[in-house]
């Protein structure tokens, strides 16, 4: 994959002339929402030279209370004094983000194609073409994490906002582009992120956070998948294979669910396996359904001294919450065995578990797979 595969667009407004040595110069990956905003601003008034860069990809926009998200960034770019762009990623957003989501629930996975998203697109060929079209090496995002440094070595960890935190989503950059990576937000709250943008009156101040997938436009996910993948019904089972109803189409499930089963069973259930070679789903008991033992592939590794087995270490199987302790068992090229010290409910194939160590640094991270 190469640059050409996105494509720069006209700027939106004036062109950008930076006026600063390329070592002050910053591009920012902007939503068009308050998080990015804010972080283009703080970067100005910190004096790097600032331009603003919105992906165009396949989306459903609305026009209710969130708006438009790429016309509210160029807006909010022109407020500040900033140069914006446009970059075409809709065919590579559609063959990496969307195309692997509907695959993954086809293939009884739970894909996160925000992780996709950013290691594939953003940090990855995004990072690429802005480095060859302005001539930046660093990159900004209004993400809720940090880059530390150790020894001289960059490291992510994990925002001063626990409740906001988004260290996990970004696992999947490289390590030689981490301390080039600009995440100014990492020592705020959100609530000082929102007076930040009333300060300074920007327009998107008030505008309502994005809680679903970009693509589905504020949707449910599902609306997402396709119309075969949806509605193919088959068996549901208890976890010992017993038929005990009629399924909707495994795209309509993922581990660990509890409402919207189609089946009441006088206790407590939850998805504990889907099978899409039999297109089966299985229900069972919170205890049916736990972990301890978890093995992950497609490794990417920021801190490669931190992979020490037997070391208590923290590691999270979903984006929210704390690291929750465990230790490594093995770890081989591009696979690790991760335990916890308690069962874990419901871990997904195809979610990312997160490493972290104890100074809340992200070790690493990968696809947890079948257990």
């Amino acid at each position: 994959m190469t640059p050409e595969a996105l494509t720069l667009m006209d700027p939106s407004f004036d062109a950008w002339s930076p006026t600063q040595d390329p070592a002050r110069q910053v591009a920012v990956m902007m939503s068009g929402g308050v998080d990015s905003s804010v972080a283009a601003h703080l970067l100005k008034r910190a004096g790097w030279d600032v331009v603003g860069v919105t992906m165009k990809i396949p989306v459903t926009c609305s026009s209710g209370k969130r708006g438009c998200c790429g016309a509210d960034a160029a807006l909010v770019c022109h407020e500040l004094g900033i140069a914006h762009y446009y970059v075409d990623a809709t065919e590579m957003f559609r063959h990496h983000v969307i195309d692997a989501f509907q695959e993954a629930y086809a293939d009884a996975r739970t894909p996160n194609p925000c992780v996709d998203c950013n290691s594939v697109l953003k940090f990855w060929l995004l990072w690429d073409l802005l480095e060859e079209a302005f001539g930046v090496s660093s990159v900004a995002t209004g993400h809720y994490a940090q880059v530390c440094f150790k020894e001289g070595k960059a490291r992510l960890c994990r925002g001063k906002d626990e409740g906001k935190d988004q260290s996990y989503f970004l696992y999947g950059i490289k390590q030689e582009r981490l301390s080039r990576l600009l995440l100014p937000l990492g020592g705020l709250t959100k609530r000082e992120v929102r007076a930040v943008a009333e300060e300074i009156d920007l327009c998107v101040a008030d505008k309502a956070e994005s809680m679903e997938l970009c693509f589905a436009g504020e949707g449910n996910y599902r609306d997402a998948l396709t119309v075969e993948q949806a509605r193919t019904e088959g068996a549901l089972t208890d976890m010992q294979g017993n038929i005990i109803g009629t399924h909707r189409g495994i795209a309509n499930y993922t581990l660990g669910q509890r409402k919207g089963l189609g089946f009441a069973g006088g206790k407590p259930l939850y998805v504990g396996r889907i099978d899409a070679a039999a297109n089966t789903v299985a229900l069972g008991g919170r205890e049916e359904v736990c972990a301890r033992v978890i093995e992950v592939k497609d490794l990417n590794v920021l801190d490669r001294e931190g992979l020490i087995p037997d070391r208590p270490l923290g590691a999270k199987i979903r984006s929210y919450g704390a690291p929750q302790p465990c230790v490594l068992q093995e770890v081989a090229e591009n696979r690790m065995t991760v335990e916890f010290d308690e069962p874990q409910f419901a871990p997904c194939p195809g979610q990312r578990l997160v490493l972290y160590g104890a100074d809340h640094h992200v070790i690493g991270g990968g696809t947890i797979l079948l257990s």
